[in-house]
């Protein structure tokens, strides 16, 4: 099983995410989408799970929840935009991995079983930053794999 990961769009939906996420069987939006819109196009591509960033503030994004539970392979999986605002611990919640965006800083990591993952952000380029996606695989045995995505984009 193979989900799509993606957060800080900010309302652009670049061409190079559809193919990123070809073969997906859900995808799953960190917040900051920016417009409602985006999550339209995503549907497309495969059912979407989105969770509301701090520049969601207005239209549809606005009514988005803050934080999500989605069973992945049979695992709880936490969504949540700000990885600073998380106030439980997910190991001793039976969080298989917690799932944030916002620093627009793709990386993974596992502590306490737990695994850790931040797409990037795949909107208008930041700073220096890479222009990203994530993927997040269910192996046979239930185990997840992050892959931060490069979109390459000029």
């Amino acid at each position: 099983m193979k989900i799509g990961v993606i957060s800080d769009s900010h309302g652009l939906l670049r061409p190079e995410v559809a193919p990123a996420f070809a073969g997906v069987e859900r995808i799953l939006h960190l917040g900051d989408v920016g417009k409602a819109s985006i999550l339209e196009e995503l549907k497309k591509i495969a059912p979407v799970t989105a969770i509301r960033g701090n520049v969601d503030q207005t239209g549809l994004c606005r009514e988005l929840p803050e934080t999500e539970v989605v069973m992945i392979g049979g695992r709880y999986v936490y969504m949540l935009h700000d990885l600073g605002a998380l106030h439980l611990d997910p190991a001793a919640g039976k969080f298989a991995a917690v799932l944030s965006g916002h620093t627009h800083i793709p990386n993974f990591y596992t502590r306490k079983g737990v695994l850790y993952f931040n797409p990037g952000s795949c909107g208008p380029r930041r700073f220096q930053l890479p222009v990203t996606v994530g993927l997040l695989e269910v192996g046979e045995e239930g185990g997840f794999e992050a892959k931060v995505v490069n979109l390459d984009c000029a």
